[in-house]
C-alpha cells in the first residue's frame, strides 16, 4: 500500500492521491473557518512559505474579507522579494515533430493536418538573430518529443549554436530548456552545456485524467514523467521549474500537486523548484478548449497565482503570451514575476516574418500579439522595470545558493542594479524613442532607491559606460 512520503524518490509516493483528495476535504470541510484563515495568514505574512494544505485551505477561502487580505499580501510579498523587476525571455521552437498522442496539444503524432518542421543549426542562427535584434538575452528552447528528429545531441547542438552568436551588440547569455523527461545521463550533459533551468511541465498531476490524455508515446508513463525532476536533479541540474496546464482536471488537484511537487524537491533535495509556470489549456489547430470542461475563470486564475505566491515566496513564477494583456496585468499584480515577450510558438517563426511566421505550425494561440517593445512599455508605464538579467546563472548562484541569498534578502542587492543596467542596454539598442524615454525615467527613479551608496554609485558609473557603448555589467 503506498504512503504518502514526500522525500520518497517515487511519483506514486511524493504525488500521492489520497493525500491530495484529503487535502481538498480538509480545506472545503474549513473554508468558513476564520479562526484557521487568520492563522494561516498570519504565518503566510512571515514569508516562509505555506504548506500545501494550508494553501489549499486559503484558495478554497468563500470571505470577500478575507481575499482582499490575501491579495494584499501576495502584493506585498511580491514586492518585497522581486521589487519592481519583471525578467523579460522568448520561447525558440527548435521543432514540432512528435511521437506523442497528448490530445490537448496540435504536435501529437496522429495530427496529419500540422506542418511539421524542424530548424537546421543555420535556421537557429536566423531565429536566434532576429531575437536579438528585438533585445532578447533569456531563451526557452521547446521541442516535440521524437527520437530522430530531435534527439539530446540536437539539442545540444542547438545550445552551442545558440551561445555562439554575437551578432551587432546581441547576445543570448543564458538557454533554458523544456524538453521531454529523459535520463540522468541526458541531464548530466544538459548541464554541462551550460543551460540555466530545465523546465517541465506535469500537465496535470491527477494520474488518471494524466493516462487519459496522454494514450500513446513516451509521455504516457505517468511515473517516469513525474519523477523527471529528482533524475534532473541526479544529473546536477539544480535550477528546476515545474508547472501544470490549468483546465485539463480539477484546478485545485493540480494546484496541490504543484505544490507537494516542490515540497518534495525541497526534502529530497534541499531546494524547491526555480520557477513555477502557469498556463492555462489554450485552442490551437485541432484543439478546441470546449473539450476541457475544467478551463480555469480569469477569476479562479487570480486567485491560483496569488496564493502560490503566499504559498512559495521565493520562487519566480511565470506567464506566457497564452494570455492576454488584460490578464497578464491582473496576475503581475498578484505575483508573477516572469513574462515572455513578442512570442512565437511555431518553429521558424521569428525569422521568417514573410509567411506570417508558419502560424498553421502554432502549439498554442497566442493572446498578447504585442512586440517586446510595446511589452516593455507598456511595463514601465505600470512602474514596472523590465529585465534582462541573467547574472545569477552566470556568477554560480544557483540552487540552494539562490535560494539562501533570496531568503535572507541580500539577492535584491544584486538583481535590483543588473536590471537596471540590462535595461540600459536594451534602451541604447532597440527600444523605440518614447519606450527610451520611460526607461530613462524609472532607471533615475530607481537609481535613488539604491540602499547602498557603494552599489548606487557602482552602478551609475557602469550606466554611463553602456551609454558610451560597453556592454555586459553584472553584480
Amino acid at each position: 500500500m503506498e504512503r504518502y512520503s514526500s522525500d520518497s524518490s517515487l511519483a506514486t509516493e511524493f504525488i500521492h492521491d489520497g493525500e491530495i483528495r484529503d487535502t481538498l476535504e480538509f480545506a472545503a470541510a474549513h473554508k468558513e473557518d476564520k479562526v484557521l484563515m487568520d492563522e494561516i495568514l498570519s504565518k503566510a505574512a512571515l514569508g516562509k512559505g505555506l504548506t500545501h494544505r494550508e494553501a489549499a485551505v486559503l484558495l478554497e477561502c468563500g470571505s470577500a474579507e478575507h481575499w482582499e487580505r490575501i491579495f494584499a499580501l501576495a502584493r506585498e510579498l511580491k514586492q518585497k522579494i522581486y521589487g519592481k523587476r519583471i525578467v523579460m525571455f522568448a520561447p525558440l521552437y527548435l521543432s514540432n515533430h512528435c511521437v506523442n498522442g497528448c490530445t490537448y496539444c496540435p504536435y501529437h503524432a496522429q495530427n496529419r493536418t500540422i506542418p511539421r518542421r524542424k530548424l537546421s543549426m543555420e535556421g537557429i542562427r536566423r531565429e536566434v538573430m532576429a531575437l536579438q535584434d528585438m533585445g532578447h538575452k533569456r531563451l526557452a528552447l521547446e521541442t516535440g518529443e521524437h527520437p530522430v528528429q530531435s534527439p539530446i545531441g540536437y539539442v545540444l547542438d542547438a545550445i552551442d549554436t545558440i551561445y555562439s552568436i554575437h551578432h551587432r551588440n546581441g547576445a543570448i547569455r543564458r538557454v533554458n530548456v523544456n524538453i521531454a523527461a529523459t535520463t540522468v545521463e541526458n541531464y548530466t550533459l544538459l548541464r554541462e552545456a551550460g543551460i540555466g533551468t530545465y523546465i517541465l511541465f506535469e500537465e496535470t498531476y491527477h494520474r488518471e485524467t494524466y493516462e487519459r490524455l496522454h494514450p500513446s508515446g513516451p509521455k504516457s508513463d505517468w511515473a517516469y514523467h513525474t519523477e523527471a525532476m529528482d533524475r534532473a536533479m541526479e544529473g546536477g541540474i539544480d535550477d528546476v521549474g515545474i508547472g501544470a496546464l490549468f483546465g485539463l482536471t480539477d484546478y485545485r488537484y493540480d494546484f496541490v500537486g504543484l505544490l507537494m511537487h516542490a515540497e518534495h524537491l525541497e526534502a529530497r533535495f534541499g531546494v524547491g523548484p526555480h520557477t513555477i509556470s502557469v498556463p492555462r489549456i489554450r485552442p490551437a489547430d485541432d484543439i478546441d478548449t470546449n473539450d476541457f470542461p475544467d478551463a480555469v475563470t480569469d477569476e479562479v486564475f487570480q486567485k491560483i497565482v496569488a496564493v502560490l505566491r503566499i504559498a512559495v515566496p521565493y520562487t519566480g513564477m511565470i506567464i506566457s503570451t497564452r494570455e492576454s494583456a488584460q490578464c497578464r496585468k491582473m496576475v503581475l499584480d498578484v505575483g508573477v514575476s516572469q513574462l515572455s515577450g513578442g512570442s512565437r510558438t511555431t518553429v521558424g517563426g521569428y525569422a521568417d516574418t514573410a509567411s506570417d511566421g508558419h502560424e498553421d505550425s502554432a502549439q498554442f494561440d497566442i493572446s498578447d500579439t504585442r512586440s517586446l517593445d510595446e511589452i516593455n512599455r507598456w511595463l514601465l508605464e505600470l512602474g514596472y522595470i523590465p529585465s534582462f538579467c541573467t547574472a545569477c546563472y552566470r556568477m554560480g548562484r544557483t540552487g540552494d545558493r539562490f535560494m539562501s541569498l533570496a531568503s535572507s534578502g541580500k539577492i535584491g542587492d544584486c538583481c535590483g542594479p543588473n536590471a537596471l543596467m540590462t535595461l540600459q542596454e536594451y534602451l541604447q539598442d532597440y527600444a523605440s524613442e518614447k519606450t527610451r524615454e520611460l526607461g530613462i525615467e524609472a532607471i533615475a527613479r530607481e537609481l535613488r532607491e539604491i540602499p547602498s551608496q557603494a552599489v548606487r554609485e557602482m552602478t551609475q558609473a557602469r550606466l554611463e559606460d553602456i551609454i558610451k557603448g560597453e556592454r555586459d555589467f553584472r553584480f
